[in-house]
């Protein structure tokens, strides 16, 4: 089925409104989102701590590329069964499995003492929360109209990233305060409570809405991951998510501490302070990027000016180099909000997609947005690499290199996305 067609067709599919089970849309929606921003916390946690965690085990720029992406990668390759198993099994059981698998990495890589076992907590981490964003947009698309998906994702995303927010400064006072080894016993015993909570409320469908389970063969389950992989546009929002939000994960996820430590000499609790800029930014970001659709009355128009604005920051940063401190505090900002718009990308590949591979849609494209954050970083690890000197310090045209390399697959990338299907939407503001 193409283009407009299945964007028509998925518009009609309308779920009913939550309005006589709010009390109880509410209480999912506030541990959905306090679930996410563990995952959030987990995923940018290394950015902050990366020169405590290199001076006490002596992890080289390598290893710590390695360390903070191989979350990304376990992440993406979860995605595909994930995606089945969320059209297959429904939203809540992929949930648990997860918290469990999740924690289970917390106390792995806080009781590790070596390179290997820090990447295998992390491994178990990065697979743990590949679905702490995609089954709660699965549970919104069944309890919320389509026109409100991308706003709730948006929000989904925007008190998530509250998450990335506690791994910035929160995380260096802890980590100051405690030891970051202690400061992830923490962690693990909060994301295993609101696992517990999840299992207590969280349903699958609204009691006015119940979804058949498509109880498909293997082959079926895997001819559906095709037929999305084959849908019109699905690769080119793909590119996209592949590289803007990797942006982000790049600069606040790994190597902003080490950036601001080597070429401004920030301490622990500076660069904290200072990556709390961006992450803030980008909750702001999410929640404002979310209703664009509406207000624009499609989605590529808002895609786009993000993207922009997203680019524009990165080429400064590799022209500039090292801006002084107010400058750089408001390219940070920028680029936190610029890469906030994930809700917009997930909601234009919904509408391209009937409602039966909702599940393998989303995860497709999430495979994009991990799967960049892996390829970043590890090859961002090994560019910064061959510049290391003596005492593990990095030189600023490292850095330069490397946000001028991320400038210039993101420009690829939204070339690539210009030619994607977009729809006007109906009762859309503009």
């Amino acid at each position: 089925m193409k283009g407009k067609a299945v964007g028509a067709m998925s518009e009609h599919n309308i779920p009913l409104k939550a309005s006589s089970w709010l009390p109880l849309a509410f209480a999912m929606v506030a541990i959905l989102c306090a679930l996410y921003m563990m995952s959030q916390f987990l995923r940018n946690s290394v950015g902050v701590i990366a020169p405590d965690l290199a001076g006490e085990i002596g992890l080289s720029a390598r290893e710590l590329g390695l360390l903070s992406s191989i979350y990304f990668l376990m992440f993406g390759l979860a995605q595909i069964p994930l995606g089945i198993a969320l059209d297959r099994f429904g939203p809540k059981p992929c949930l648990l499995v997860s918290v469990v698998i999740a924690v289970s990495g917390c106390v792995v890589f806080a009781s590790a003492h070596g390179v290997n076992g820090l990447v295998a907590g992390r491994m178990l981490i990065g697979l743990g929360t590949a679905s702490f964003l995609m089954a709660p947009l699965a549970l919104y698309a069944r309890w919320f109209a389509p026109g409100q998906f991308s706003t709730m994702a948006g929000l989904q995303l925007g008190i998530g990233t509250l998450g990335s927010l506690l791994a910035t400064a929160p995380l260096a006072m802890a980590a100051d305060a405690v030891g970051w080894r202690a400061t992830f016993v923490g962690i693990e015993i909060i994301t295993l409570t609101f696992g517990a909570l999840v299992w207590l409320i969280v349903r699958d469908d609204s009691q006015q809405n119940v979804t058949a389970q498509h109880r498909e063969s293997c082959g079926d389950a895997f001819r559906g991951v095709w037929e999305v992989i084959r849908s019109p546009s699905i690769m080119r929002l793909f590119a996209l998510q592949l590289t803007n939000y990797p942006s982000y994960l790049l600069i606040v996820g790994l190597w902003g501490g080490p950036y601001l430590t080597h070429v401004y000499g920030f301490d622990l609790k500076g660069r904290g302070d200072i990556l709390f800029v961006p992450a803030l930014a980008q909750i702001f970001g999410s929640l404002f990027w979310g209703p664009m659709d509406r207000v624009f009355g499609r989605y590529k128009p808002p895609i786009m000016i993000a993207v922009a604005a997203n680019l524009t920051t990165l080429a400064l940063l590799a022209y500039l180099g090292n801006p002084p401190v107010p400058i750089l505090l408001v390219l940070l900002a920028v680029l936190g909000f610029s890469t906030g718009l994930s809700s917009l990308v997930m909601a234009q590949g919904k509408s391209l997609l009937p409602p039966h591979l909702l599940g393998r849609a989303i995860t497709l494209l999430n495979i994009g947005t991990m799967g960049g954050g892996f390829l970043m970083q590890f090859v961002s690890g090994a560019v910064i690499g061959r510049f290391e000197t003596p005492g593990g310090i990095y030189p600023l045209i490292a850095y330069q290199l490397v946000f001028a390399m991320q400038a210039a697959v993101l420009l690829t990338a939204a070339v690539v996305y210009l030619g994607s299907r977009d729809f006007r939407l109906r009762g859309s503001w503009g």
